[in-house]
């Protein structure tokens, strides 16, 4: 019983660690080469060295842009108090240049509690978001910009982006921007003038290395020896996940899913879904979990339609792989028929269907989506002759004939 309520103590402990940004990413921030490092070094002499500057953070959603940016100003809000205003807008809401100058003269008039108008104009927006960018700039306050979708802003013209940063060009004015984006080509969708104002400061947010994701790991699920819970539990619980982690066929499951999923944002879910896996009475994490865990999210539609499958639409999908072997990059349904006979003739397969019926189990694999049209002609030309490709890889076709519960033996030898 001890054990089942210090289970669940540690079960919950856990949970809140893997809801909490800040915590997650607070280990992969002690590196002086860390984004975190320097995107808190781009803002702090901003701050202590009446400066402008500007910065994008690029990486796939998911791999911690904003969680970081956040770290970063609550080190920086307790540093200096008092000294940033932090205005924040989002391309998805903000992506129109009249809306988005509003809603900076908006949070500026809350946060320096002015009467705000509804009805001001484009124009008069700007000349009051200058104007406090001058004020601000000599009470030596820094006012920082954080544009989330930062791709979207780039639409239309762009006269939020040049009013923005044409306005940091004074001398006077004390600011920083701060684009978030999930483009890597963010920068390239400025207009002249605008790029012209850029500083062409990027950080790049790469999937983590195996060595941070084991020590996020380790970070996330230990337990503190020094809290409420039972001493020799918390010391049990570590040596076992200490073993877990070292185990070589953990390590591949990790490594499996890190090579479909590279960020942290999905490695979090993967943890918290093995994390409620765990058995309480047990009380300690089990290889199983993690196992369980990585094929409840890995869901393969593709898979599920193999699964599906009638024979002769497995027999056309190996034929196509084998054209694709041969180097045919596009083939018609005549093509494939080819290679459908030259198998029979090969080795004399009981599996031989007339052409009509081959052409319905053609089209029955063109509607499950596994192979598709590689021209755009529409129904002009007939779907006899017009050319195709598989959607799916070699090994997920390879994989998906072994879990079929009859695919003949030779389909899977001629697939392999």
């Amino acid at each position: 019983m001890i054990n089942k309520n210090a289970a669940e103590k540690a079960l919950n402990l856990i949970r809140s660690r893997l809801c909490n940004p800040n915590f997650i990413f607070r280990p992969l921030c002690d590196s002086p080469d860390s984004n975190y490092s320097k995107l808190k070094f781009i803002v702090s002499s901003s701050v202590t060295e009446a400066c402008n500057n500007s910065v994008l953070l690029l990486g796939p959603r998911g791999s911690g842009k904003v969680a970081v940016l956040e770290l970063v100003f609550e080190d920086l809000l307790l540093e200096y108090p008092d000294m940033i205003t932090l205005i924040r807008l989002n391309g998805l809401l903000h992506s129109d240049d009249t809306s988005a100058i509003k809603e900076i003269a908006r949070q500026l008039c809350v946060e320096n509690q002015l009467l705000f108008s509804k009805m001001a104009s484009f124009d008069d927006n700007s000349e009051f978001m200058i104007a406090m960018l001058r004020e601000c700039g000599l009470a030596h306050k820094t006012i920082v910009f954080v544009l989330d979708e930062f791709h979207l802003f780039t639409q239309g013209k762009q006269r939020l982006l040049y009013a923005l940063l044409d306005a940091m060009q004074s001398v006077t004015s004390q600011a920083v921007v701060i684009g978030v984006s999930c483009r890597l080509d963010a920068d390239q969708l400025l207009e002249k003038r605008v790029k012209s104002r850029f500083s062409h400061r990027k950080l790049l947010f790469l999937p983590p290395s195996e060595e941070d994701v084991y020590r996020l790991l380790d970070h996330v699920l230990s337990l503190p020896v020094d809290s409420n819970l039972p001493h020799d539990y918390a010391i049990e619980f570590n040596a076992k996940l200490c073993s877990m982690l070292s185990d070589e066929r953990f390590r591949q499951i990790i490594n499996s899913f890190m090579s479909f999923s590279p960020t942290v944002r999905h490695l979090v879910k993967f943890l918290f879904r093995a994390v409620s896996d765990m058995d309480l009475k047990l009380s300690y994490f089990s290889f199983e979990n993690f196992k369980s865990a990585i094929s409840s999210l890995q869901r393969q539609p593709k898979m599920e339609c193999l699964r599906d499958c009638s024979i002769l639409e497995l027999y056309i999908l190996v034929c196509m792989k084998r054209l694709e072997v041969k180097e045919q990059n596009s083939y018609s349904f005549s093509a494939v028929m080819k290679e459908y006979k030259s198998i029979h003739d090969s080795f004399q397969t009981s599996d031989y269907y007339s052409q009509h019926v081959c052409l319905r189990a053609f089209e029955h694999v063109l509607q499950r989506g596994l192979v598709c049209f590689v021209d755009g002609r529409g129904r002009i030309q007939s779907t006899e002759f017009r050319p195709v490709k598989l959607l799916i890889s070699f090994a997920e076709l390879s994989q998906g004939l072994k879990a079929h519960h009859s695919c003949p033996a030779i389909l899977q030898k001629l697939a392999s």
